[in-house]
């Protein structure tokens, strides 16, 4: 028997698939005490999903901010099925290579910002950021700098669900019962406008951020600390949107102290924003490193990689290399040949439909019609930049009593034929790159509706 829904005898087995899943499949992020059947998504077409019962949805995250060409994309698939008959899978290791990563490696050595041109092909950001980082400490070990081992990261950061890059995150709900790094990690304060103090300025906020990075690395001693990484905007965390120069600035005060910039693109590379990276074209930097994953293969298949600068590659390979000094990272489908096809192929789609210049013309459209939400009294604030954006649901100064409020929108929502992902009181949104605006004003009508459903709801829960 398979696990496929047509091939189930639902009659013999006495079962469902959804029955089937709760049994068998331990899910990212699962609630272990929950009784809840997940949601079994069977099909999807163009920016909509449809479940195993027929319910038709808007996905408006992107099944995880990746889909961004949308689903039943025959182009992508033809590649990917192409390349499975061509060569499947050859070891990366060592000395070998297949066509596919070299080609993918060349092109988007022409996309990336400064010197960034050196790729370590992953399976996926957590991988990507785990690797990106232990470059780090190869780098300044091959440097007789075995002290540079500290992390700088932010709270509200999402970095990844590997033992190292799970110690870089800095949301509450994502630190539960397992074991963490903590000798080596540190966190700062998250560059959130929203939650600056009464009366502050933004550019006060943003001045009191900056120094608060280097009074860090002050206070480890810059001959220990290794690098600080950033998302261009901070994704699961909350949508946040950094004050204008932030990332300048921080990115000025790691190079005063010899500190490397790591930029988490995971999320943002590839068109979320309307680039192909956020790093430069959006924010103005040039980071030592850039971390990607998701959007590179329109999440058709995964694929991450760790993007080195060649400057720092110069000062450890070739003549400069210690001596026997192997770079013994990597992963058995490092460079699978079908995950680079299919972002060969995205990137050849994303060129030729003009597909970040389409996001740059209905990405303000979206955050404006979403602007709109804050006349209700449960909306605090509405963030993002193009399709990456976040309504924030407040319903009393007691951050607790907020914690469950996105879910209940999303219940409304998910009634109504939407997915938004909640995480507390967030209502996490990303749709399609492909969106137009009609299904921008979808999105936002059945949000508003959803959000007015909630406030009638908790109204009558009050009386």
């Amino acid at each position: 028997m398979t696990l496929r829904a047509e091939n189930i005898d639902y009659a013999a087995e006495d079962t469902t698939l959804a029955e089937i899943d709760k049994k068998h499949i331990i899910h990212p992020w699962s609630d272990l005490g929950s009784d809840a059947e997940s949601m079994v998504i069977e099909s999807g077409k163009g920016i909509h999903v449809f479940d195993n019962e027929g319910n038709k949805f808007i996905d408006s995250i992107s099944g995880m901010w990746c889909v961004n060409l949308g689903y039943g994309n025959k182009e992508m698939a033809d590649a990917i099925a192409d390349q499975c008959v061509r060569l499947v899978y050859y070891t990366p290791f060592g000395a070998m290579a297949s066509p596919p990563s070299i080609e993918l490696s060349h092109k988007l050595s022409q996309l990336t910002p400064g010197d960034l041109n050196y790729f370590q092909f992953t399976t996926s950001g957590s991988t990507a950021v785990e690797s990106a980082i232990r470059f780090v400490h190869y780098y300044f070990n091959c440097l007789d700098q075995p002290e540079k081992k500290h992390i700088i990261y932010r709270e509200n950061a999402y970095h990844g669900s590997t033992y190292l890059t799970a110690s870089l995150n800095g949301k509450r709900c994502d630190r539960s019962y397992f074991n963490y790094i903590t000798d080596i990690v540190h966190s700062i304060p998250d560059p959130n406008p929203y939650k600056r103090d009464a009366g502050m300025s933004v550019e006060d906020f943003c001045d009191l951020r900056v120094r608060e990075l280097e009074e860090k690395i002050l206070a480890l001693g810059p001959e220990k600390v290794a690098c600080f990484i950033a998302e261009p905007v901070m994704g699961s965390g909350g949508v946040i949107v950094p004050p204008s120069g932030y990332h300048k600035r921080t990115l000025d005060v790691c190079r005063n102290y010899d500190v490397l910039y790591i930029s988490d693109e995971v999320v943002t590379a590839f068109g979320r924003l309307g680039h192909y990276f956020a790093s430069e074209d959006v924010f103005d930097i040039v980071p030592d490193i850039i971390t990607v994953a998701k959007g590179i293969s329109s999440g058709y298949q995964p694929l991450g990689a760790a993007i080195i600068s060649e400057k720092l590659m110069a000062r450890i390979s070739g003549d400069s290399a210690k001596p026997n000094s192997y770079y013994t990272n990597g992963f058995t489908y490092s460079g699978h040949p079908v995950a680079c096809a299919a972002a060969l192929k995205y990137l050849e789609i994303m060129e030729r439909d003009s597909i970040n210049e389409h996001v740059r013309e209905v990405g303000p459209y979206f955050i404006q019609r979403l602007e709109e939400l804050k006349k209700f009294s449960i909306v605090g604030d509405v963030r993002g930049v193009c399709l990456m954006a976040c309504v924030e649901c407040v319903v009393s100064d007691d951050e607790d009593e907020n914690i469950a409020v996105a879910q209940r929108v999303d219940e409304f929502c998910q009634e109504k034929g939407l997915i938004v992902r909640p995480y507390e009181n967030l209502c996490i949104l990303s749709p399609p790159l492909i969106i137009d605006k009609a299904g921008v004003d979808q999105i936002v009508d059945t949000l508003r509706d959803s959000i007015i459903a909630t406030m009638d709801e908790i109204n009558k829960e009050n009386k």
